[in-house]
């Protein structure tokens, strides 16, 4: 019984360093290439396929995935992003259910994941609550784009004692002396909004995002990654040319998901996946 008890308490702590953002970032630096971060909206088409897209993406090279729960006033997306979170908020999603999925994943899913949500799921659920069920489910990571600084610090002490990085964004908007707070305090890494506005695929990244990398680098050895407007392998060589540590593509993989035919979606975010891998280095 002691014996059992210990290896239990073995494996968790090992299955949770197999799932930790920092050492996901390390490994990928020593391999010298960018850390491809896919993102997708759980519960589109439906929860079944959203588990087997994940382990998908982990074949495909996917060195952590970012999963949106569906939420019906999503103020930092784009179109795409927001069709999908209604389609999946359509049949029920609800965040209970989206950690139930990613909890069966558990053992399966060797790669850290990160929940991408909003400020009022949160705070209906119960920042408390919500950071220990997230901990069960075996995230590794919370974005809240519409959280303000001030409650990000509150959220981030909740969600280290459950071992989870509250990840902070930075918009080409974000005052220097803000940027420089939130590099210093974003835990995990650095999110980098590559564009004014919502989420969406764009033809040409701008390239003032190359002054912000740096910037950034240069208030934190935090990683940053750039997110918002990633859409296809062209843009993940400019981001990782640029220094960049990690690149969020979103908008161009939920679509090719939803275009999918059916029964294909499972395969075409693989295919995808594996494409934007080879540009990553």
């Amino acid at each position: 019984m002691i014996l059992q008890s210990f290896l239990s308490r073995f494996l968790q702590k090992d299955l949770s360093k197999a799932l930790s953002i920092s050492r996901s970032f390390e490994r990928v630096k020593q391999e010298g290439r960018l850390a491809l971060m896919p993102f997708v909206m759980a519960g589109d088409p439906d929860l079944k396929t959203t588990e087997d897209i994940l382990l998908q993406l982990q074949n495909n090279g996917a060195d952590m995935i970012e999963l949106g729960i569906p939420y019906s006033d999503p103020l930092a997306d784009g179109p795409t992003i927001q069709l999908a979170a209604s389609r999946a908020l359509s049949l029920g999603t609800s965040p209970k259910n989206v950690l139930s999925m990613l909890g069966k994943l558990r053992g399966r899913l060797s790669i850290p994941v990160i929940l991408f949500t909003y400020s009022n799921p949160l705070l209906n659920i119960g920042m408390e609550e919500f950071c220990q069920e997230a901990s069960k489910a075996g995230a590794a990571g919370i974005v809240v784009p519409d959280l303000p600084l001030e409650e990000a610090e509150k959220l981030s002490k909740i969600a280290a004692k459950r071992q989870l990085d509250l990840i902070l964004l930075v918009a080409p908007t974000t005052p220097k002396d803000r940027m420089r707070l939130i590099a210093e305090k974003s835990k995990g890494f650095t999110y980098l909004v590559s564009v004014t506005g919502v989420t969406g695929e764009r033809l040409e990244l701008e390239t003032r995002v190359e002054k912000l990398i740096q910037e950034l680098k240069g208030f934190s050895d935090t990683p940053v990654a750039v997110g918002f407007g990633i859409s296809d392998p062209s843009h993940i060589k400019a981001v990782r040319n640029w220094g960049a540590d990690g690149a969020i593509v979103g908008s161009a993989l939920v679509k090719r998901i939803s275009n999918a035919k059916t029964g294909l979606s499972v395969d075409e975010a693989g295919k995808f996946c594996k494409e934007l891998r080879q540009a990553a280095g």
